[in-house]
């Protein structure tokens, strides 16, 4: 049986640009710009621990 509940949870530990609802999650999350989050995503990809490692520098 599928646990459609947790098919639902988005995943924290990637950044989709795609998705506003994530955009505005993230941009919130890390005071940021969503041209800062972009700029950062396309630095260093779009794992969260590496985009936040790059916007605290």
């Amino acid at each position: 049986m599928h646990n459609l509940h947790n098919k639902s949870q988005p995943d924290r530990s990637k950044i989709n640009m795609q998705e506003d609802f994530e955009v505005k999650y993230w941009t919130r999350q890390l005071g940021v710009s969503k041209a800062q989050l972009q700029a950062a995503v396309d630095k260093v990809g779009n794992a969260a621990a590496a985009v936040r490692k790059e916007l605290a520098t």
